[in-house]
């Protein structure tokens, strides 16, 4: 990656309706236009879950407005890095990506009080890897 290019991270998911949208929204809010973020799922789901919303919210992270999207070979093409979330083999492979696998709870079904220290273990990975591809000059 060279110094000029903005790095870009994919985030996927099986349902794109909770763990990948809060990473995305957790690096966008800290990266801003340092960083292009994407998040995709397998077999997206209709809406992002409600629960996610609301403990997105309290932190004051506003992602009432995203819609799950479906997991491209472009969008894997077009990123730097790709962070899975529990979408097992379904994730193409490319070589010169870098991939991590972050294994986390799903929150699928879950309330907010279950969503909450997921949310936090996703935020604290995303201000790791902000530090990391796209450190504030």
């Amino acid at each position: 990656m060279s110094d000029t290019a903005t790095p870009s991270v994919l985030f996927v998911c099986v349902h794109n309706a909770g763990r990948s949208q809060m990473a995305a929204a957790f690096l966008t809010h800290l990266a801003g236009d340092r960083v292009q973020v994407r998040s995709a799922g397998s077999a997206p789901a209709g809406a992002v879950n409600p629960a996610v919303v609301e403990a997105m919210a309290e932190v004051g992270i506003d992602i009432a407005a995203e819609t799950p999207k479906v997991l491209t070979v472009e969008a894997v093409q077009a990123s730097d890095v790709v962070i899975t979330m529990g979408c097992g083999d379904t994730c193409p492979v490319f070589p010169g990506k870098r991939y991590l696998d972050w294994q986390l709870p799903d929150p699928a079904g879950q309330g907010v009080e279950a969503v909450r220290p997921i949310r936090d273990e996703i935020e604290k990975r995303i201000r790791g890897l902000a530090d990391e591809i796209a450190p504030v000059s």
